[in-house]
């Protein structure tokens, strides 16, 4: 069939009709979900930039920074398996308001240890449990939301998800610094981000649960195990999952920024900020243009070349002397990094069952959680072992040497095709 063929032009012309950008946001209780995420989210990261900001200003340790994100990743791995249990038992919604208001309670406990000037080990000690509350909000809200919305708006909800985390990633950041600049203190910005936690429960008090059929198994090694064993036999979830696991671990420079900005590119703090900033902004244009567009129809192959395109613009970065050309490696690799989120996310949830999706939402959730964390522990060692410039370039060549392992050790991951087209 020619491309002038009008059978094929009425096709497309239907298809491009049919496409809604906003399709996930036309259903009231997606809306209500997504706005109170971007609330939650940005008190999240204000609350990362005061807490790194106080403990530093206190103890004047880097050992003490490193400790912040060990405090929360631990329970959080610990946790996996009985939170994805509980989520897939308990009422995803009662649940999500739980875990929600107990990140409420660690905000406002932030708040009097800085205003009381309490001891370092309060300090973590919330975050502990900040560490907890998260462990069991994110598999009972991903479970949660995909009941707000029907399969065919699974990819465009996914599309929002992550523009509501890459725009809460931009903002939260600088109300964050600005909050600490015109109250004179964190404490200040620990009630804002309690404030914002408030505000997201309050969003999702409203939101109607769908009834569902939770799972009847008691509680047991193999019950706990059972997201696992599903992600572990689901071999195209499985590579997914691997795929953006070792693109983190292997492929990010953030971690490093702040050595590339002072004794690679020779700039200031000004320009650090941009640099901090231009993955997300790149991820959030990448999410709105996803949105936009029409579904992929090779979603398996965009996965595999933008997990590349990842390593490649890290290899180029990591060469990079140049400050624009080291800026627009890191907003390029934000929005290939978005294209794997929203084809991962999508599959995920099109292909798990609505009585594991708890578990497997926390299986995904510690395999990120843990990417992240140890991600920059490796960019730490390898530069200290190294350089920071092998340590990226080395990075770079890693990730694009874990694509080509996943396509050969699954190559179903090769021919999965439109995401939309499963039910």
């Amino acid at each position: 069939m020619s491309s002038t063929d009008p059978k094929l032009k009425k096709l497309l012309k239907t298809e491009a009709v049919k496409h809604d950008p906003f399709a996930a946001l036309r259903f009231r209780d997606y809306r209500l979900f997504t706005i109170g995420r971007v609330l939650l989210f940005t008190g999240s990261q204000m609350q990362t930039v005061a807490i790194g900001w106080e403990l530093y200003e206190r103890t004047g340790s880097a050992l003490a920074l490193g400790g912040v994100g060990l405090a929360q990743v631990v329970p959080m791995i610990a946790l996996t398996l009985v939170a994805g249990h509980v989520a897939d038992r308990r009422a995803r919604k009662h649940t999500t308001l739980l875990s929600i208001m107990l990140l409420v309670l660690c905000s406002l406990a932030l708040a009097v240890v800085s205003y009381s000037k309490g001891a370092i080990v309060l300090v973590y000690t919330c975050l502990f449990f900040t560490g907890v509350a998260r462990a069991f909000l994110k598999p009972a809200s991903d479970a949660l939301m995909w009941h707000l919305i029907p399969t065919s708006a699974f990819t465009n909800a996914a599309t929002w998800n992550s523009t509501s985390f890459q725009l809460a990633t931009v903002i939260g950041p600088s109300l964050g610094g600005f909050g600490i600049a015109a109250l004179g203190s964190a404490t200040g910005v620990y009630v804002l981000a309690a404030i914002a936690s408030l505000l997201c429960f309050a969003l999702i008090v409203p939101i109607r649960e769908k009834k569902t059929a939770l799972s009847k198994e008691p509680i047991s090694l193999k019950a706990l195990a059972a997201g696992a064993e599903f992600v572990w036999q689901n071999q195209v979830i499985l590579a997914a999952i691997t795929l953006d696991m070792f693109a983190v671990l292997l492929g990010g420079a953030v971690a490093l920024l702040p050595i590339f900005a002072k004794d690679i590119l020779h700039v200031g703090p000004m320009e650090l900020g941009y640099l901090e900033a231009a993955h997300s902004i790149g991820a959030l244009i990448m999410a709105v243009l996803l949105a936009h567009l029409p579904p992929l129809r090779k979603a398996g192959p965009a996965l595999l070349w933008s997990v590349v395109g990842f390593g490649v613009v890290t290899i180029i970065f990591g060469l990079s002397r140049l400050f624009w050309l080291s800026l627009l490696m890191l907003a390029l690799s934000g929005a290939l990094d978005s294209i794997s989120v929203v084809i991962r996310h999508t599959l995920v949830q099109i292909r798990t069952p609505d009585y594991l999706r708890g578990r497997v939402a926390a299986i995904n959730n510690v395999f990120i959680s843990a990417s992240n964390e140890l991600g920059g522990f490796e960019s730490g060692l390898t530069a200290a072992l190294f350089g920071p410039v092998m340590s990226v370039v080395g990075g770079g060549i890693g990730t694009i040497v874990v694509v080509m392992a996943v396509a050969a050790i699954w190559p179903g991951i090769r021919k999965l095709g439109a995401l939309h087209e499963y039910e």
